[in-house]
């Protein structure tokens, strides 16, 4: 019977690639900024007995202020940290030059490892909650005030917070592909983080998806502490941009993934 080789499917792909992070050290990349947030916050959380202006609780400042250093930079920068990672283990290993012998979609390929980015953002997040009520536990002991809020409440604010992190997840892929020189991608993508902020004060903070996941977390201080920040969530303009930087994004990371490759092959 003739062997029949069928392209594999976005899915089975995925799975590969899932295999070969198993056993890498990609896992302490996620726990560690986790912790680095969350451990100080315990240690000084009597600082948030401090009377202020804007009427906030203890809890619920203790929970907004130890996400505010993983919206602003500990998300954006594992981000980027992952997409490198990811793109330059198939450079170093020449896996992409053997995948090309194979009937392989170099498309599907670039989503799949999209997608471990997209799955390994997940991690972070269940590891951000984790390490938020350990060190809520213990600065609640420490300090004999309960800080733990409640679990629908943490999942309902992390999950927003990461999801609105997938556009610039997007972005910092595509450039983990236009650029091949590790320390320039990785360079780009951070100096992208540091403006954030800034936008976010602008009219135009839509227009700048790595202000994203700052900016869910600011609505829901300004939910808690109406003085501080818009309540609510101006889904138009963000989510339609956020939909299209995504898509044309993850576009040009497709059309350009493997392009070397293919050309030191014709040569």
């Amino acid at each position: 019977m003739k062997n029949e080789y069928r392209p594999l499917n976005l899915f089975s792909l995925f799975g590969v690639e899932m295999l070969k992070i198993r056993r890498s050290g990609i896992f302490w990349i996620l726990l560690i900024p986790a912790v680095m947030m969350w451990l100080p916050s315990a240690m000084n959380a009597n600082v948030n007995f401090l009377v202020n202006p804007f009427d906030i609780s203890p809890e619920h400042n203790y929970f907004i202020q130890g996400y505010m250093g993983l919206a602003w930079f500990m998300i954006p920068a594992t981000l980027i940290v992952c997409t490198v990672l990811l793109s330059q283990t198939e450079i170093r290993s020449r896996g992409l030059v053997k995948c090309l012998t194979l009937p392989v979609s170099t498309a599907k390929l670039c989503l799949a490892k999209f997608l471990v980015t997209i799955v390994l953002a997940a991690v972070q997040l269940v590891l951000s909650i984790a390490t938020y009520y350990g060190s809520a536990l213990l600065a609640s002991k420490l300090y004999a005030y309960d800080f733990l809020l409640p679990l629908s409440y943490v999942c309902r604010c992390a999950s927003l917070i990461y999801l609105a992190a997938v556009p610039a997840a997007a972005i910092y892929w595509m450039l983990s592909i236009l650029i091949r020189t590790p320390i320039f991608s990785a360079g780009l993508g951070l100096a992208s983080i540091v403006p954030s902020v800034l936008m976010l004060n602008t009219e135009i903070w839509y227009s700048y998806p790595p202000d994203y996941p700052f900016y869910i977390l600011m609505t829901e201080y300004g939910r808690i502490a109406p003085d501080v920040f818009g309540a609510e969530i101006q889904l138009i303009p963000m989510l339609p941009i956020g939909i299209c930087v995504t898509v044309f994004s993850l576009a040009i990371a497709c059309a350009r993934y493997g392009t070397a490759e293919r050309n030191s092959d014709s040569l």
